[in-house]
This record gives C-alpha cells, structure tokens and sequence, in this order.
C-alpha cells in the first residue's frame, strides 16, 4: 500500500512535471499556471536565469517534497539538474532549501558535480550555508555517485509540447528519460515532421532495436 502522510499524499499523487503559462518569476520562485491552476515552484537562480519571459510556456521537471502538513515544489529545466537535487538530498544535513542553495552557489551543475568529484572544499565551502564538514560529506557520499563531466547529460533539444508528451508516453511505458531524450535528439535532428504520432513512432522503433 503507497504511504499517505498527514496531507492525504502518497507516492502516486507526487507531480513529476508541469508545463504551463510563466505568470512570475524570481530568482528562487516561479508562479507555472496548468490548467487554471497556479503552481508555486521553487527554483535555483541558474534555473531562473534560463526562465523564458512572462506569459511564455514553460516546461519543469519537478520534485514534490511532502513532509507531515508541508507540500512544496522544487523545479529544474533539465533533469541533470534534478536528479543532482535529489542525490543532495541524500547527504545527512543537506534539505530540500539548502539544496537549491547548493545549485545556485555556481553557475552551472558541471561546475558544481567538478568541485564533488574533485574534492575541491574551497570551492564548496564557499557557497553559502556549506561549511567544511557539510562539504566533506557532500565528497564523500556523492564522488562516486555522480557521472563524470560530459557524460551526465543527453543532448540538450529545445523543449515543445510536442516533444514533452512523446518523453512522457514513453517514460510511461518504463523507458528511462535519458535514454528517450538522447533518441529523440536525434531524430529531431534529422529533420523529421514533429507530429506526436511520427516522433512517437520513430522513437519508440529507435528504442526498441
């Protein structure tokens, strides 16, 4: 049976992505509008640098942290940048608020996966809120963890509703989010008509070979 916390929430409520209308945006905050529903997201300042003007769409990968009578959304333009909030996470002593601090004490996420894998403590500790002991753990436990430098990320394609519901059918159907984004790149770099049903089709027969 999925755990219910004190706000009714299990694991199958948990949003996992939204796309919207941008209503606000801030350096740690973006206000997502689905549906009719406005969505508070807390975001890293490299995430809101990369944030498309008000009133564009906007496309998040998102992390729903629920703790007893507390839901709150932590949102990333690109899954490294989630996946990486999410192995901090699991360093003892780092939450969800220093986490995003973390990302937002360099300006790129190779940048800080570097400093971890380098053991570079100098660097850590300058981001605020890290002291010498929190950067220590933070080597320690993910050094080995992380992927190394060029090699953590697909090639990056311009997000489209489109291209969103293909990589959503297909996680669905227990495709790893990689390995769909790294297959669709390459067929949308071929040029290929961006129909749902075509670039469905095309990366589901790429997958299955």
């Amino acid at each position: 049976m999925p755990r219910r916390g004190r706000l009714g929430l299990c694991d199958s409520d948990m949003i996992a992505h939204l796309r919207g209308k941008l209503l606000a945006k801030h350096p740690n905050q973006a206000i997502v509008e689905a549906a009719g529903v406005g969505y508070d997201v807390t975001i890293s300042i490299p995430t809101f640098s990369a944030l498309p003007a008000l009133g564009s769409e906007v496309a998040l990968f998102i992390h729903t942290h629920v703790r007893e009578d507390m839901l709150a959304l932590y949102g990333f333009l690109q899954t490294a940048d989630k996946v990486l909030f999410e192995k901090l996470l699991a360093v003892s002593g780092i939450g969800p608020k220093l986490a995003i601090t973390i990302l937002s004490g360099m300006p790129e996420t190779t940048q800080l996966v570097g400093a971890i894998r380098g053991g570079d403590l100098a660097r850590l500790t300058r981001i605020p809120g890290i002291g010498k002991k929190t950067a220590e753990r933070m080597v320690l436990e993910l050094r080995d963890k992380l992927a190394p430098i060029g090699t953590e990320e697909p090639p990056r394609i311009s997000s489209t509703p489109v291209r969103e519901d293909v990589i959503s059918a297909l996680m669905n159907l227990g495709y790893k989010q990689a390995e769909v984004e790294k297959t669709l790149a390459g067929i949308v770099n071929n040029g290929k008509p961006e129909t749902f049903d075509t670039l469905f089709r095309d990366v589901l027969s790429s997958l299955s070979k």
